[in-house]
């Protein structure tokens, strides 16, 4: 056979195989392959930067019962979201899969999109108690959602298990071929780490920027070869909303004490030593935590390897007083964090499969010496719940919860012992997020737990003359101040379907009588 340029080619080469004949320089421009599937390529001099979010949609062919993907960087002063689904239901699509790493009270648009049937399914990694989440539990979406954790997430569309047909990804900056990053522009919010697995293995990824700078936009978080389209919007968010519940040390006296006897166990347990690695939540407790080891930390001397994780400005300062070598962040919690990561080196970003899939060649939280938990409910074989409250309504999802206690050697969970007139541990957990074989330590106001799996801890933590006491002793002790609750009843629809970090369903969350 000939091919394009009139040479004579066979079709078939021994040693080689069947052979694809030239057909000119850009006869295959459009499409590239990737296990099986075809994907757009992008021809040279092609322009991708698109006038609207509706050109966008239609560009993309979006079409009923496709899966579109979002990322909370922005967290509660998002906008992005809104203005695709708006765009969305304008068109009359039906059957849209969300798939958000984030969803926040700002979304409650959303709710109405379920129950119209425009949203059917949602997969998220992080949901902050309100509408969208008070509107699961109450049985408006068609599909039960699906809660991932930070690393199950990224696992899931590296397999293949968690299908993007389109990923709009809001880009604090964005030049016109598709060079994003997330510390420039009005709204910057440092890492854009959770939306990497996105940007890689969608068929489709869109850029929605406020900030078109000329090219090349540097730094650059996310580079052109991922990105098919770039649009320009009035706004894709505000960040003051980064800043979304609670990010600032307890002044409450009871959050403080448990977060002195929390630091004091972390140290007789042997973990405050050079090299250590940290993370902590942004819960007001646990950032107590953080300023207690802190003071450890100075007194001793100690310089630790890494600290991790969604990283605040308290972390950040011990990043600047020596205290850490360096910091991986795989989001920025608030303002300070994120000028951090935009001027120090040693703050270095880490995509969502770095930080926590289990399946990847090492994760960063397999090298994390202590982790900071909270917890809504912990039951007497210590698994624990950060799912569902006290009423059975959802209020939150994994996070990097089961990540990090999977991943770290002593992963300690720090609560008072009674929230809202109701004990935290239970015989059971009404919902179980992280097993208990993965924590070590619970830590209260009025005493330190630790699982029987570590008797290493706890002969250190009795040596140290701490207040070690069994977890069924802690459990007396708080329903002898609130009393026994009595069960939530359900029924039996299944709202929300829990996956572990590695795929695995672990519970169910069933719609509250």
């Amino acid at each position: 056979m000939k091919n394009a340029v009139g040479r004579e080619i066979p079709e078939y080469i021994e040693g080689y195989g069947k052979v694809r004949p030239f057909m000119g320089a850009f006869a295959n421009y459009g499409v590239r392959e990737r296990a099986s599937v075809r994907l757009r390529s992008v021809k040279p001099g092609e322009q991708k930067l698109l006038a609207s979010i509706d050109e966008v949609v239609d560009k993309v062919n979006l079409k009923d019962g496709m899966t579109v993907s979002f990322h909370h960087h922005l967290r509660n002063g998002d906008y992005v979201l809104n203005l695709v689904m708006a765009a969305i239901a304008k068109r009359g699509l039906k059957d849209i899969h969300v798939a958000a790493t984030g969803i926040f009270p700002i979304h409650e648009p959303l709710v109405e999109y379920m129950k119209k049937g425009i949203v059917t399914g949602i997969s998220v990694n992080y949901i902050s108690p309100g509408p969208v989440a008070k509107a699961i539990t109450q049985g408006y979406l068609k599909n039960p959602a699906r809660f991932m954790s930070h690393g199950g997430r990224p696992r899931a569309i590296e397999s293949g298990d968690l299908h993007i047909d389109v990923a709009f990804i809001a880009a604090p900056e964005a030049d016109a071929y598709g060079n994003i990053n997330g510390v420039n522009g009005p709204a910057a919010c440092g890492t854009l780490s959770y939306a990497i697995a996105d940007s890689i293995y969608a068929d489709k990824v869109v850029a929605v920027t406020d900030n078109l700078s000329p090219y090349p936009a540097c730094p650059i978080d996310i580079t052109q070869d991922f990105v098919d389209y770039v649009v320009v919007v009035d706004s894709i968010g505000d960040p003051n909303g980064i800043v979304s519940g609670t990010t600032k040390v307890t002044k409450d006296p009871v959050g403080l004490r448990i977060a002195k006897i929390a630091a004091q166990a972390i140290d007789a347990a042997g973990y405050i030593k050079n090299e250590m690695s940290f993370q902590t939540g942004a819960g007001g407790t646990s950032l107590a935590v953080a300023a207690e080891v802190r003071k450890i930390m100075k007194e001793k001397g100690v310089v630790g390897s890494f600290a991790a994780g969604g990283v605040t400005g308290y972390i950040v300062d011990m990043l600047n007083d020596g205290l850490f070598r360096n910091i991986f962040d795989v989001q920025c919690f608030d303002l300070k964090a994120v000028a951090s990561y935009r001027d120090n080196p040693r703050h270095q970003a880490m995509s969502g499969s770095l930080y926590g899939n289990p399946h990847d060649k090492g994760a960063i939280v397999n090298n994390l010496d202590v982790m900071i938990l909270g917890a809504t409910e912990i039951d007497l074989d210590f698994n624990v719940n950060v799912v569902t409250g006290s009423d059975g309504t959802i209020m939150g999802a994994s996070g990097g919860h089961n990540d990090t206690a999977a991943g770290a050697k002593l992963a300690m969970v720090v609560t008072n012992l009674t929230k809202g007139r109701l004990p935290v541990v239970k015989e059971k957990v009404t919902t179980v997020t992280t097993p208990g074989e993965t924590i070590d330590v619970l830590v209260t106001e009025r005493g330190i737990a630790v699982n029987p799996r570590r008797q290493d801890i706890q002969e250190k933590l009795v040596a140290a003359g701490l207040p070690v006491k069994s977890i069924e002793e802690l459990k007396e002790t708080a329903e002898k101040m609130t009393g026994k609750p009595e069960p939530i009843e359900f029924t039996d629809k299944i709202v929300a379907v829990v996956e572990y970090r590695d795929g695995t369903v672990i519970d169910v969350v069933r719609q509250p009588k």
